[in-house]
């Protein structure tokens, strides 16, 4: 892989929205106005500029924990991929990969 190391999101002990969102917020470094709501997760995953320039392979992200939040929390991990599926299509559509493992 050329370019920046891979963003780490570790969501072991995870057990609300309020949890999993601050625990974005905090992992992944959101700017300090991150509103903590599906909508402004979604908007942080389409502009990534604090994150600096990609790679030539993009962006990664690596979550771990992400097994047993589903089974703790199944709602949380359906809304939470689907943002972050889309974030990979906004993003592709654009030539920039996000490419995002689930662990």
């Amino acid at each position: 892989m050329t370019g920046p190391a891979p963003h780490r999101l570790d969501l072991t002990g995870v057990r609300d929205k309020a949890g999993l969102l601050r625990s974005c917020a905090e992992q992944l470094g959101f700017p300090d106005d991150f509103g903590h709501n599906w909508d402004a997760l979604d908007d942080c995953l389409r502009d990534l500029s604090w994150w600096g320039e990609p790679g030539a392979d993009g962006w990664t992200v690596e979550v771990t924990g992400w097994g047993e939040l589903r089974r703790r929390a199944p709602e949380l991990t359906r809304t939470l991929g689907e943002i972050l599926a889309d974030a990979g299509t906004y993003w592709r559509e654009r030539g920039v990969p996000l490419t995002v493992t689930l662990g």
